[in-house]
């Protein structure tokens, strides 16, 4: 594994308040990427169009994700990285500001396609900054700090800015994102400092180099197939609530909830667990979601238990977040920025995976529990995909001349 630079050190507090300003726009992110899932009606309703077209606002999103990330992470690669932090948390206020204005639909799907844009590289870059401005050992846990933002935004961000749009207006959800994104915009500015080997002395060859490292195939093949198990799921928890567990549509939100408290308990768990062993983590989530999914379709009609097991499968999913962004970035040393940022567009097509496949199992009639079991299908994918990205690295690490004894350590030697 590749170290992260030597930096002149941070206090203790001083980092604290950089991840805090960082987490800012995370949260501002996590709030806009979900927010318009629980306002397509008043939205169709106001702008005179279908549910299901309304619905393509969502996809739009992602596909901003995928597209900017790669995008934006390349044609930037000269900008310092704090620099480029305060671009991209601009550009996510003003995706969201043409989304709060728009007169007509087709202003406000190029302004979900825009606020999606700087996604991926925000949450790239942030998790290098984090990485490299923290003492060794912490890195995995700083990055999981920054990531907590988006976690949070499920619990809070989210349910306010959608209470926020059925009680004013689904344009006022959008204007609680601008202002948020521009607190953390001004955070960063005045808080967040440049890290060693930042921005400024890469190329787009440097960078797009790293698309020809294994390892980072392997890592976004985790993301992609891995992650989605817990999309196939958490996609369709507003038909499982009332539809299997017998509860009333009013206990869906208290059901996201509990999946949101599980989302910020696991990725806090993450970070600790990562710094210790990064193979050994996304094991453990990839394994516990798969076991997780599988019990929750034999136990949801039980509500008790159905909702206990909707917080387990939210803890181990997000065990992978931190400890991927950390693999992606050192299977990558030359070219961090896109391979982190690849991450985020690589679970975006797992978020769209999960869906569709929920959706076909749901579609050929054989029940609200068998997207579930589609979802332990991906999981377990995604641990075959993660043993033979650990076979290539124990078989690098024994014709490695440092002559590296291979552990789970996360320790992954840069392919040539």
């Amino acid at each position: 594994m590749t170290a992260s630079p030597d930096a002149a050190p941070l206090s203790p507090a001083r980092l604290r308040l950089v991840i805090l300003a960082m987490s800012l726009g995370a949260f501002a992110i996590g709030t806009t990427e979900f927010a318009s899932m629980g306002l397509l009606p008043q939205i169709a309703g106001s702008l005179g169009a279908s549910v299901p077209r309304a619905g393509m606002l969502i996809s739009l999103y992602a596909l901003g994700v995928v597209v900017g990330a790669p995008v934006m992470t390349v044609v930037s690669v000269r900008i310092p990285r704090s620099r480029l932090l305060v671009l991209l948390a601009g550009m996510l206020a003003l995706g969201n500001l043409i989304s709060a204005i728009a007169p007509t639909f087709a202003v406000l799907a190029v302004g979900r396609f825009a606020a999606g844009f700087p996604h991926g590289a925000y949450f790239g870059v942030a998790a290098l900054v984090a990485a490299r401005l923290s003492p060794p050992g912490r890195r995995a846990r700083s990055v999981s700090l920054v990531m907590l933002g988006l976690t949070v935004a499920t619990m809070v961000g989210v349910p306010a800015s959608t209470a926020l749009g059925q009680l004013v207006g689904w344009r006022s959800a959008y204007v609680l994102v601008v202002l948020v994104a521009l607190a953390g915009t001004l955070a960063i500015w005045r808080l967040v400092p440049e890290p060693p080997g930042g921005g400024g002395q890469a190329s787009m060859l440097t960078e797009l180099g790293a698309l020809r490292r294994g390892q980072v195939w392997f890592g976004l093949g985790i993301g992609a197939i891995g992650f989605g198990g817990m999309f196939a799921v958490y996609s369709y928890i507003g038909e499982i609530v009332p539809g299997v567990m017998g509860l009333p549509i009013r206990a869906v939100p208290i059901a996201l909830l509990i999946f949101g408290i599980g989302m910020t308990l696991g990725t806090l768990l993450a970070g600790r667990l990562a710094d210790r062993s990064i193979y050994a983590t996304l094991f453990l989530g990839l394994a516990g979601m798969a076991v997780a999914l599988a019990v929750f379709a034999v136990v949801a009609q039980w509500a008790a238990d159905g909702m206990l097991l909707l917080f387990i499968i939210a803890v181990t999913s997000q065990l992978m977040g931190p400890a991927l962004q950390i693999f992606l970035m050192d299977a990558s040393p030359d070219a961090p920025s896109l391979a982190a940022a690849l991450q985020h567009a690589a679970l975006n097509i797992g978020n769209a995976l999960g869906a569709a496949l929920g959706a076909a199992v749901l579609a050929a009639g054989w029940g609200l529990l068998a997207p579930s079991w589609v979802g332990v299908g991906l999981a377990l994918a995604g641990m075959v995909i993660t043993g033979a990205s650990f076979a290539v690295h124990r078989r690098d690490a024994r014709r490695s001349s440092m002559h590296v004894r291979p552990t789970l350590t996360g320790e992954i030697p840069a392919l040539s």
